[in-house]
């Protein structure tokens, strides 16, 4: 992506930014292969429920705090499931259902199906739109 920032400073929206290359990344999943290292490492796993941002820590309900019981991983339940297409109650439903089901044919399952969607752009938004707001966003308490 390039660094392109309006007058205030702030980024430029993503559609503004990303490259013809960073376009064929994304429609592919490249984009996600350097977080390899971080499974080599020890980081993360393959399959896991998705690694989120630090300033969505206040928007979980503690039954969503389950996620945190696993490593965060590449692919998860709710890529297979629907992805960015979904809303963030149905991927957080779908990460504690993971969590409390989980069992290797599960990973295997998953692992097999994201490498078909891959192939089949299932799913696949290459760039968010305005509609699809952060978690932060969808649940932010409208001011009285």
């Amino acid at each position: 992506m390039l660094e392109l920032k309006d007058d205030k400073g702030s980024y430029l929206p993503d559609e503004k930014r990303l490259t013809t290359f960073g376009r064929f990344l994304r429609k592919w999943s490249l984009d996600e292969v350097p977080e390899l290292w971080n499974v080599l490492i020890g980081d993360m796993s393959y399959v896991g429920p998705r690694p989120l941002l630090t300033k969505y820590l206040p928007y979980f309900s503690e039954n969503e705090k389950q996620r945190f019981r696993m490593k965060p991983g590449i692919t998860w339940w709710a890529q297979i499931n629907g992805r960015n297409k979904i809303s963030w109650e149905e991927r957080l439903s779908l990460d504690i259902w993971y969590v409390n089901n989980w069992f290797i044919l599960l990973d295997i399952k998953i692992i097999a199906r994201t490498m078909i969607d891959i192939l089949l752009h299932k799913y696949l938004i290459v760039l968010l739109s305005s509609d699809m707001p952060d978690l932060d966003e969808e649940r932010k308490v409208p001011n009285s």
